[in-house]
This record gives structure tokens, sequence and C-alpha cells, in this order.
């Protein structure tokens, strides 16, 4: 992101949510006079992804598991249980 010109502040860079994020866990935030909000552009979006939806499939009506590769499939969304794999 660019230096935050509509605001008067030339220097300071105007920083995302997922920047902000980042700097909280790592250190203490420095002040910051400014936030933009913007939709992720499809090839950010695409760094983000881990996997593609392939069926529509949801849930498996008989085991009551996700379905692969579906909606809510457990290899791309992680685990339905924590600390647990969707193998057992």
């Amino acid at each position: 992101m660019g230096p935050a010109h509509d605001s008067g502040i030339v220097n300071q860079e105007v920083l995302s949510v997922v920047d902000l994020m980042d700097r909280q866990k790592d250190k203490k935030l420095t002040k910051c006079s400014s936030i933009r909000i913007q939709l992720a552009s499809p090839e950010k979006i695409m760094q983000w992804s881990f996997g593609e939806v392939t069926k529509p499939e949801t849930i498996n009506s008989r085991t009551f598991k996700p379905e692969r590769d579906g909606l809510f499939c457990e290899r791309i969304f992680g685990p339905v249980k924590d600390w647990e794999c969707n193998c057992g």
C-alpha cells in the first residue's frame, strides 16, 4: 500500500488489516492515524487460498461428515473438530 495522501500524511504508510494483526503479534503497535479497507484482488485471493471446491456437495447424509472437495471439505477449510484430523 502507498502513502496516504488524502489525509495529509505523506510519510506514514497506511497499513492493511492483515499487517495490523501481524504487528500485534510481534510488537507494540505504533500510532496509526488511518486505516484503508478495500476489496482483495483476485491475485491476492489466490495467494491466500489452500484448495479448490470442485463439488457442490456439502455433508454426506449417511455419515454426517463433510464431502471431500465439497463446500465444507476438511482438507480445504480445516477440521470440523479441533486437534482432530479427518482420518479419525
